[in-house]
């Protein structure tokens, strides 16, 4: 060996406390006083989320404790580790919408059901791994044992139960590795696990944290799990040699071999925080040095972690350092703020699932949904990449709401009405389009009407006589009513028999900062001795034995007495006729909307007046404008 290679070796290598784990597309760092997963987000972005834990100094004496330390270690890290896994996989997209379950845990028990998910993910795996490595050893060995006559009459027999055991765990253990090996998902794990390693590896030979120097680096490390769990199957074959032999010789057994397995199987697994205390040392020990002897010991675990481990790319170890670094950053400053993952789901994911979530709703339901819950105008939909994971749960709420056929509107709250937003809810009819022309006709004639009332006479002398005073019967929601209240100057009045539709009507008109006089009447029944210059209306016209063959959203959803005009349609119409005369001032105007084919039918109720029927945008008669002459 030359000088230089000599003193390259002798320098001093750079300790760390900081290990890691790989996560689904994403690394996490534990140092002494931090926790951080870096995650590659489907956007291509690393997103990081940090939190402070407990360092080994301020847990509990006896947690610290030799051997008690690394069961303790063991317990945390199966939490803390399916917790992270957990997490990652949300952040990646795979996360699955909260259950009927779910929701009742969070909403009655005030239980997290992550957290429920967690504890029995890590039941299962702890299930799992003794079934595989104590259980399923235990009990071929003992067929083995029982079915070789050579063995079963050996006076050896105990000696060569325990070493057929401890193969046939050993073996399990490395076919288990080569078959998750096979499983696309988890190849890119051990991607992330080599980067993990190697940026490690890339800080403890003192070198800068860069993806150059990083590849440069072995994908092996001595304080690696895969070490670990080669070190629990090592120790546990000693201790289980141990469980066999002081069986036999303390006279435990009875000589039944069922009995005698679930004896043996008893006390491997009373045994078990033993394994995982004395493997656990034997890592931190190994760790600390790197002689012949030491690198010996360490071999098996070192070269498992050619299977563990595999090449990970430039983009893997980049999201490797940025975990690393910010580990490194908290623990050196405690005041750094903690974060949560920045998760987005692409915007095509989100839109399949919504539309399964939604199952009733249409295409265009789905964009105003997402343009909700974004901000961003439905023609610009197109352009968006990504929702935010907040934006995404929002949106499944909605689309939650509207999967027994509910309206858009109703599900999500509120409507755009003269663009203005209303709030609506089963209370109140879903203001429509065509209700939008009868304000703009409104308005037209308050125009005209204030006009007349303010001006220059026959003398050139100026009269002001107030403002436009209107009426808005059957309000509903308090569309027309605050619409022609903010639109106009307007003295506004609106009625409805329904309490629940005045409350939602005031809180529109509060919403929006427009003044509305409301009143609880049936019609005109509370507006005694009030004169108006502009009444609107948009009363219930459709004929009560055609609301059962309306479409369900309308007759399932929206009120039926907000629908129901009686028998013809047109109940309404005709007590606004009986009353007019005593509400509307002379010259005053009647705007209706009505329904389809009812055009003749109103003209023939307001006979006395002079009534103009005008077309919506569709063609069809919709709007009748009523003059007192």
């Amino acid at each position: 060996m030359s000088e230089k290679e000599k003193k390259e070796k002798s320098k001093a290598v750079r300790r760390t406390s900081i290990g890691g784990q790989a996560v689904l597309e994403g690394v996490m760092m534990k140092g002494s006083h931090s926790i951080a997963t870096a995650v590659r987000a489907p956007s291509g972005d690393i997103t990081v989320e940090s939190k402070y834990i407990k360092s080994a100094k301020e847990k509990n004496a006896f947690f610290r404790l030799p051997f008690v330390r690394g069961v303790v270690n063991l317990v945390s890290q199966l939490f803390q580790g399916t917790g992270i896994i957990l997490r990652s996989a949300e952040v990646y997209g795979d996360f699955a919408e909260p259950s009927k379950l779910d929701k009742w845990m969070a909403d009655k028990l005030k239980i997290n059901p992550m957290n429920v998910l967690m504890g029995f993910s890590v039941v299962l795996g702890i299930l799992l791994a003794v079934g595989l490595f104590v259980f399923l050893p235990n009990f071929l060995a003992g067929l083995i044992c029982d079915n070789i006559a050579a063995i079963a009459a050996s006076s050896l027999k105990s000696l060569w139960y325990s070493l057929i055991e401890g193969g046939i765990m050993l073996t399990i253990f490395v076919l288990y590795i080569l078959l998750v090996t096979l499983m696309k998902d988890v190849r890119r794990v051990f991607m992330y696990h080599g980067a993990e390693h190697k940026v490690i590896t890339c800080y403890e030979h003192g070198l800068e944290l860069t993806v150059e120097n990083a590849k440069k680096m072995k994908r092996e490390h001595s304080r690696c799990g895969t070490t670990f769990l080669f070190f629990v199957v090592a120790v546990s074959i000693l201790v289980f040699v141990l469980i066999n032999f002081m069986l036999e010789k303390c006279g435990l057994l009875v000589g039944n071999k069922a009995l005698d397995a679930l004896i043996k199987l008893g006390f491997k697994l009373l045994f078990l925080p033993v394994v995982a205390g004395v493997s656990y040392e034997l890592l931190k020990l190994l760790a600390k040095s790197d002689c012949l002897f030491v690198r010996i010991l360490r071999a098996p675990g070192m070269a498992l972690q050619k299977l563990t481990t595999k090449e990970p790319t430039d983009d893997m170890l980049e999201v490797s350092i940025t975990a690393f670094k910010t580990v490194m950053e908290m623990d050196a400053n405690p005041n750094l703020p903690e974060r949560k993952f920045d998760i987005s789901v692409p915007y095509g994911v989100a839109r399949k699932r919504l539309e399964d979530i939604a199952r009733c709703a249409d295409g265009a339901d789905i964009d105003w949904i997402i343009a909700e819950v974004t901000g961003v105008k439905r023609s610009l939909l197109p352009t968006l990449k990504t929702l935010t994971k907040a934006q995404y749960d929002a949106a499944a709420e909605v689309a939650e709401r509207m999967s027994d056929g509910k309206p858009l509107q109703y599900a999500l709250g509120n409507t755009e009405f003269y663009g203005i937003k209303f709030a609506v809810n089963g209370g109140v009819l879903i203001p429509r389009p065509e209700t939008e022309e009868l304000v703009e006709k409104t308005i037209e004639q308050i125009a005209r009407r204030q006009s007349d009332h303010c001006g220059t006479d026959e003398n050139g002398v100026e009269f002001d006589n107030g403002r436009v005073k209107v009426l808005d019967l059957c309000t509903g929601s308090g569309a027309i009513a605050v619409t022609v209240a903010l639109k106009t100057n307007a003295e506004v009045c609106a009625t409805d028999v329904s309490a629940q539709a005045l409350q939602v009507a005031k809180a529109n008109a509060l919403n929006n900062g427009a003044t509305v006089d409301f009143v609880s009447s049936d019609i005109w029944s509370a507006l005694d001795g009030r004169l108006f210059d502009v009444i609107v209306s948009n009363p219930p016209y459709i004929p009560t034995s055609d609301i059962s063959s309306l479409d369900a959203k309308v007759k399932d959803f929206e009120p039926v007495i907000a629908l129901d005009g009686g028998g013809d349609g047109l109940r309404f119409y005709r007590m606004i006729a009986e009353g007019l005369d005593s509400h509307l001032s002379e010259g005053g105007v009647l705007l209706m909307e009505f329904g389809v084919n009812q055009a003749e039918s109103i003209r023939e109720i307001f006979k006395a007046y002079d009534t103009q029927i005008v077309k919506d945008m569709a063609g069809i008669d919709r709007i009748a404008i009523v003059r007192r002459i």
